[in-house]
């Protein structure tokens, strides 16, 4: 039996409501901040989803998403990276497709039954449309993660049904930085609610199932009117058995749209209980889940990052995040490094994986690598340590308001890590009036700068959100 073993969410500690200036919209709506991607929000969902589980029992990583920080490299080994999992696990990128959160289920269902132990997947998306669309107030940012796996699971993935068709609905050719969109009667009419029902109904058709057998449905919808047509079309007619959409709360995510409704489902369901999950996207997927008892002991978390949120005063400050306008960063402004590729191979097991050193000598655990003990004056007798799992406290901080930054002031620290260790870090995610010495403290995987084709990753430091 094959399914999920294990699985956490991500949302945006920013948002775009009801506060923010210039934001003509009644829902609010996750964004991704200034030093967020794809890739970083999909290692965020993973930490959560591994949390207590040994990492090098990961035999796969499969990483979706419609909006990839890079359209040539595979990014799926970044994640892996940050993560500090094993060289030899496989590693796909999938992409091209709203429903690739659900492709990248399937295809690590696939891989579990053919003799690979544990795949993780890991969906997310930053979607941007254009400024003062219809389209852009219905879109958010955010990211899952789900553990496949063949014993230990919360929900057994029971049975499949897929369908495709060729059409314009919502789509994002090369070069272009935000989504294009058709007329919506025809989108909706010819597209959704003629695929979507019919990958939902003839999965329940082959297995003998009605609507009534299931206690849930978890349906893609563009909006709310959409979802119940789609739902009295495959007779859910009570409201109760259809999943909340979360448009007023998270928005269309994109690759981890109908993921994070799943997610959001099997923190609710008992084990025991069936349902169903309809993904659509040039196409549409259908998966027939069955909740396992261990679900009952899943730390319920989506809900604990929707409730942590900062809304941001203008609209300007995301505008200039996604570079849809641009906007002097300080007066002190120096160029970004030049990159050196080579530099970043040598150092990436320190600066992505965020590994350090243990002194086997005395004991201390000490960052960055070095050869010789700061405590005892051992040379070279270490062993690798990984920081980026550890909490911290804040020993001290300073604020720049005139440096450089996309979110002024840049606030520097020095964080003294859980079990001994001490690095010099850039807090995120954080309001000024809170910082206080001694503060609580989590790593976050995030973006340093970008120039020149790179993406500079290096782990930051926030104060908890769970």
């Amino acid at each position: 039996m094959v399914g999920i073993r294990a699985y956490s969410a991500y949302v945006p500690w920013y948002r775009l409501g009801k506060g923010t200036v210039g934001w003509a919209s009644s829902g609010e709506r996750p964004v991704a901040g200034h030093d967020e991607d794809s890739i970083t929000m999909a290692v965020a969902a993973a930490v959560d989803c591994l949390a207590g589980l040994d990492r090098s029992s990961v035999d796969g990583l499969y990483f979706a998403s419609t909006s990839s920080p890079y359209q040539e490299k595979l990014a799926a080994a970044t994640v892996a990276a940050a993560l500090d999992l094993r060289e030899d696990v496989v590693l796909r990128d999938i992409t091209g497709s709203l429903r690739a959160g659900t492709m990248a289920l399937l295809t690590a269902a696939d891989a579990v039954r053919s003799g690979g132990k544990q795949v993780l997947v890991v969906a997310a998306d930053v979607r941007v449309a254009i400024s003062g669309s219809d389209l852009e107030r219905s879109v958010g940012d955010g990211a899952v993660a789900f553990l496949v796996a063949d014993s230990d699971l919360v929900a057994a993935l029971e049975d499949s049904y897929s369908v495709y068709d060729e059409i314009y609905d919502v789509w994002r050719a090369n070069g272009d930085s935000t989504l294009r969109s058709w007329e919506d009667r025809f989108s909706f009419d010819e597209g959704y609610l003629r695929l979507l029902p019919r990958a939902v109904s003839q999965l329940l058709t082959r297995n003998g199932l009605s609507p009534e057998d299931l206690s849930r449905a978890v349906l893609y919808a563009p909006d709310v009117r959409r979802l119940r047509e789609a739902a009295t079309q495959l007779g859910f007619d009570s409201k109760a058995k259809v999943e909340d959409p979360l448009f007023s709360a998270v928005g269309n995510a994109g690759a981890a749209f109908t993921p994070m409704m799943l997610v959001s489902a099997l923190e609710k369901v008992e084990p025991g209980e069936r349902m169903v999950v309809g993904d659509y996207g040039g196409g549409a997927d259908a998966l027939l889940l069955t909740v396992q008892p261990a679900a009952a002991g899943v730390p319920r978390r989506l809900g604990a990052y929707l409730e942590s949120k900062e809304v941001l005063p203008d609209y300007r400050s995301y505008a200039q995040w996604r570079g849809l306008i641009e906007v002097a960063q300080g007066r002190r402004r120096p160029p970004p490094p030049v990159p050196s590729a080579s530099a970043l191979f040598r150092e990436r097991r320190k600066n992505i994986s965020f590994i350090g050193v243990k002194c086997r000598n005395c004991g201390e655990p000490q960052y960055p690598p070095q050869r010789v003990c700061s405590f005892c004056h051992c040379k070279d007798d270490f062993d690798e340590y990984r920081f980026s799992d550890r909490r911290a406290t804040l020993f001290t901080y300073t604020l720049d308001y005139v440096g450089s930054s996309l979110n002024p002031p840049l606030v520097v620290g020095m964080v003294d890590f859980e079990g001994g260790g001490r690095a010099m870090l850039e807090l995120t995610d954080r309001r000024i009036d809170r910082l206080r010495v001694g503060m609580p403290l989590q790593m976050t995987f995030r973006r340093l700068y970008s120039t020149e084709g790179f993406h500079n990753y290096y782990w930051k430091c926030m104060p908890p959100r769970l």
